[in-house]
């Protein structure tokens, strides 16, 4: 019962990388351990934001909670996906013409 609601959550470490350059703009997290992550878990990355002016780049490393989620938030997370899906390819048909 307590794996259906209940959230599992433990620390570990993490390397990101953030790019700030006229070729890449990007921040990316990997989880040490190799974590998998599922739907509806979540990580938390502990430290001060990183702020980088144009034209850098870094890697640094850090803490980050991993909350694995209850099977009922997967299930929740894999339901609403569903959804937030059909919103991309949402079409109309008008008989007007574009202008």
């Amino acid at each position: 019962m307590t794996r259906l609601f209940a959230r599992e959550s433990w620390e570990t470490g993490c390397t990101i990388a953030v790019e700030h350059t006229a070729d890449a703009l990007h921040a990316h997290v990997e989880l040490d351990d190799n974590v998998l992550l599922g739907p509806g878990d979540q990580v938390r990355v502990h430290g001060s934001p990183v702020r980088l002016p144009f034209g850098e780049a870094i890697t640094l490393r850090r803490r980050a909670t991993v909350s694995r989620a209850g099977l009922v938030m997967q299930w929740w997370t894999k339901l609403r996906a569903q959804f937030d899906l059909t919103e991309l390819y949402e079409i109309t048909f008008t008989s007007e013409k574009p202008r």
